[in-house]
């Protein structure tokens, strides 16, 4: 059974929620009328980078951003991996992904664990965590946000807790256009799992963004990517084909982690 994705490459207005939501709602009901079944959209889509202002316009505990989600899930009919928002707690305000399935129960938040100093998030964002494990119609899935794919060691957790399709949003910035697409390659190859990535479109004051979101299979195949414009990305996706393919390379039953976990304490102990 394949189940369709749609990515929703959104241009963000900077700092404006409404008319970010007001756009979003019209890609989704696009992305429905297409059939999908999971709707993705990118990372702080409902703000863009507008960190000074965070005050202001973060989200409080999301509650904006999880009643639109469900909401949109529900009217529509899909499973809805809602990007990201700001989210103003009282311990600071978090990069936070909203997932609501199609019968609008939210049924995962995820908080971005590595925060990005070249854009500043460290100053303004306070770090999760915990992983992003969710289920959507028996399919298990892991989400996590933009830098975190530059860490394979904290993609592999959720891989070993048996995630089979890893759902990235995003803000990636066009110069880094080679490592957006390398970095989700590679994390599809090792992790043999499906690799569904979100990324905006267009610019803010501060940045121009890559778009070219990307659906990779398992053997780290592109199945659909799109360019730099604003779009609805589709592509059908088969759970069946991540059972094969660790099936046929069994990668996660070769795996020697008491010897890792060796190697580590003599080179720590050494150096």
């Amino acid at each position: 059974m394949t189940i369709r994705i749609a990515c929703l490459q959104l241009d963000i207005a900077f700092g404006d929620p409404q008319t970010n939501e007001q756009q979003a709602e019209t890609a989704v009901q696009s992305a429905a009328n297409e059939g999908a079944d999971i709707v993705v959209l990118p990372e702080l889509w409902t703000t863009g980078y507008d960190l000074t202002r965070l005050d202001e316009i973060a989200d409080d505990d999301a509650g904006r951003a999880k009643a639109f989600a469900s909401r949109l899930a529900q009217t529509y009919g899909v499973h809805f991996v809602a990007g990201s928002v700001a989210k103003k707690t009282a311990a600071g305000v978090t990069n936070t992904m909203i997932v609501a399935d199609r019968s609008g129960q939210i049924v995962s938040e995820y908080s971005k664990l590595h925060l990005f100093q070249l854009m500043d998030e460290h100053l303004y964002l306070q770090p999760g965590n915990a992983p992003g494990l969710f289920s959507l119609d028996g399919l298990s899935c892991a989400g996590v946000i933009c830098y975190d794919i530059r860490f394979p060691e904290w993609i592999r957790v959720h891989a070993l807790a048996g995630a089979e399709a890893l759902f990235v949003v995003a803000e990636w910035p066009l110069p880094r256009l080679h490592h957006w697409r390398t970095l989700l390659m590679a994390r599809a190859i090792e992790n043999q799992c499906y690799v569904i990535a979100c990324n905006r479109a267009g610019s803010d004051p501060n940045n121009d963004f890559a778009g070219h979101s990307l659906v990779i299979d398992p053997w780290g195949e592109i199945i659909a990517e799109a360019d730099e414009k604003p779009g609805v990305l589709l592509a059908d996706i088969d759970p069946a084909l991540v059972k094969q393919v660790r099936a046929r390379i069994p990668v996660f039953a070769d795996r020697r982690p008491r010897d890792y976990d060796e190697a580590a304490k003599k080179f720590f102990k050494t150096y």
